[in-house]
Parts: C-alpha cells; sequence; structure tokens
C-alpha cells in the first residue's frame, strides 16, 4: 500500500486519480453508440474535472477542516451482484453502468484502505472526504441502473 508523508502529497495523489477518471469516463463515452449514453458519460467526466478543480483549490489554501464534511452515503448493493463487464465497441448502457458502478466502488474502496494507514488525522479526512465523493458516484450509477435497466426487465 502506497503511504504518503503529507497532505499535499494525499492531494497530489487524490488529482491524479481525479485526471485518471475523467479519461476512463472519457474512453466509455467514445465507445458508446447512443448520443444520450454518451452525454451521461461525458457529463461524468466534466464532474471528475471539478473534483480535480476542487482538490487543486484545497491544495493551493492548505485549508481542510471546512472543506471536509462528512455525510452517509446511501450504497444500494448493486454492484456487488453484477458480473465484469470488459469496454468494447459494442458496450450496451446496461454494461457500461456496471463497469462505472465498479468502478466508483474500487475507487471507493482504495479511499478507505488508505485512510486506514494514514499518518495524520488530516490525511486520514482527506482519504475519508474522496471515498464519501467516490461513494456518491456509485450511488448515482445504482440509481440509474435500478430506474433504467431494471425496470425494463
Amino acid at each position: 500500500m502506497k503511504s504518503f508523508e503529507s497532505v499535499d502529497c494525499v492531494l497530489d495523489f487524490a488529482i491524479e486519480q481525479e485526471i485518471a477518471a475523467q479519461k476512463f469516463y472519457l474512453d466509455l463515452a467514445e465507445k458508446i453508440a447512443v448520443p444520450q449514453m454518451k452525454e451521461v458519460f461525458e457529463n461524468f467526466a466534466r464532474e471528475e474535472k471539478g473534483h480535480q478543480l476542487q482538490l487543486e483549490q484545497l491544495k493551493s489554501s492548505g485549508s481542510l477542516a471546512q472543506d471536509l464534511e462528512q455525510e452517509t452515503i446511501q450504497d444500494l448493493g448493486l454492484a456487488d451482484y453484477l458480473v465484469d463487464v470488459d469496454p468494447d465497441e459494442d458496450l450496451s448502457y446496461k454494461d457500461a453502468l456496471v463497469l462505472a458502478m465498479k468502478k466508483e466502488k474500487a475507487a471507493y474502496r482504495l479511499y478507505i484502505d488508505l485512510a486506514a494507514t494514514a499518518i495524520s488525522e488530516d490525511i486520514t479526512n482527506t482519504f475519508l472526504f474522496l471515498a464519501q465523493q467516490e461513494a456518491k458516484h456509485k450511488l448515482r450509477f445504482e440509481i440509474e441502473y435500478d430506474d433504467i435497466v431494471l425496470q425494463e426487465d
């Protein structure tokens, strides 16, 4: 497990993760043929860009306490019961949602694990805040899956 010497190192790592998430969603959007589906993933890429900018602002301001509110995020648990999906050119909306849920779940677990190994309370709180953001994303995908895909079956 990666260790971090400072909050700046944590934030640099988190910024890199947000940049990778942007690329993930833009790549996913490129593989989707249906315009509405493409737009959903492009919107998520923009949201990840917003998180990147928030983290960069947080890093430059040096203030963590006011920005790291903790809240409970509901987990529908759908990602736990879905099979893995390979992102290919013929990706269905259902499969794209599954892939996105699993990606957000993995990011959540990463930040929770990193929080457990943090060397300071500020770093722990930063990772917990980031985990919370990933949980929100996962919930949004689970709700979309429940509303759209499960209603069709």
